[in-house]
C-alpha cells in the first residue's frame, strides 16, 4: 500500500471550483450527488487488482494501436511522453462500492492516440490490452469522451505501479476496472468481446449510476 501522505484526502473533496481553468472538467464531478447508488466515499486510494503488480520496463514498453484502424499507431516510451498532455479532474467509483472523489489526472487524452489511429466507421467497440494478458471491453462513446484519458500523473505525483503506473487507462464515467491497470495496447472492434472481469460475470459496459455491477 501507499503512504498516507500519497493515498489519503483530507477534509471535504475537491470540486470544479478548486481546479485551474486548464483542467478539463468530468461532468459526474458536478452533481449534486456525486457518490453514486450504492457506494460509499474513501479519503483512502485502495489497492486492488488480480494477480501482481506489474514491473513495467521502460525500456522495452510500447502502447499500440490496431484493429479497425485507418492505420495503426506505435508508440515507445519516449515517443508516449512527447505527445501532448492533458489534465482531468474527476471522481473514481469502484465496483466494491468504494469512491475516491476529486482526483486530479494528467497523461495523454484517448482523443490524442485515436487522432494519430483513426477509428472506421464500423469500430463500435473496444478492447483494452494490458501486461499479463489483462483485458477490459467497453463502447466506443465511453472511450471517446473528453474526460478519457492514459494517466501519467495522479495528484501531481508520478502514478504509482499499485495503482496502474507508470501508464493506465482512466474512464471516469464508468466504473474502475474498465480503467484498465499497465496498459499496453488498443483494439477496435465491431463486436463487443468480453474482457477479464466481464468473461467472469462483470457487466458488459459498466456505469456505476445504473449500478452495472454484474450481469
Amino acid at each position: 500500500m501507499l503512504g498516507r501522505d500519497e493515498n489519503y484526502q483530507d477534509g471535504e473533496p475537491a470540486t470544479p471550483a478548486d481546479v485551474g481553468p486548464d483542467v478539463i472538467i468530468s461532468p459526474d464531478t458536478r452533481r449534486e450527488d456525486r457518490i453514486p447508488p450504492g457506494q460509499t466515499r474513501t479519503r483512502k486510494w485502495p489497492v486492488l487488482h488480480a494477480g501482481r503488480v506489474a514491473l513495467v520496463d521502460a525500456k522495452t514498453w510500447d502502447l499500440r494501436v490496431w484493429g479497425l484502424v485507418d492505420r495503426e499507431a506505435r508508440w515507445n516510451w519516449d515517443e508516449f511522453h512527447a505527445l501532448p498532455r492533458v489534465k482531468v479532474f474527476s471522481d473514481f467509483h469502484c465496483v466494491t462500492h468504494w469512491s475516491r472523489l476529486g482526483n486530479l489526472w494528467e497523461g495523454v487524452s484517448v482523443r490524442e492516440i485515436l487522432r494519430h489511429a483513426p477509428p472506421r466507421p464500423e469500430a463500435r467497440f473496444v478492447l483494452v490490452h494490458a501486461e499479463d494478458g489483462w483485458t477490459t471491453n467497453l463502447p466506443i462513446e465511453d472511450f471517446l469522451v473528453d474526460d478519457a484519458l492514459f494517466v501519467i500523473r495522479h495528484d501531481g505525483r508520478p502514478l504509482h505501479a499499485d495503482h496502474g503506473g507508470p501508464i493506465r487507462l482512466v474512464v471516469p464515467q464508468l466504473y474502475a476496472w474498465k480503467s484498465a491497470k499497465w496498459v499496453r495496447g488498443v483494439e477496435l472492434l465491431a463486436r463487443d468481446r468480453a474482457g477479464f472481469w466481464e468473461q467472469g460475470g462483470y457487466h458488459m459496459r459498466g456505469n456505476p449510476w445504473l449500478e452495472e455491477r454484474y450481469r
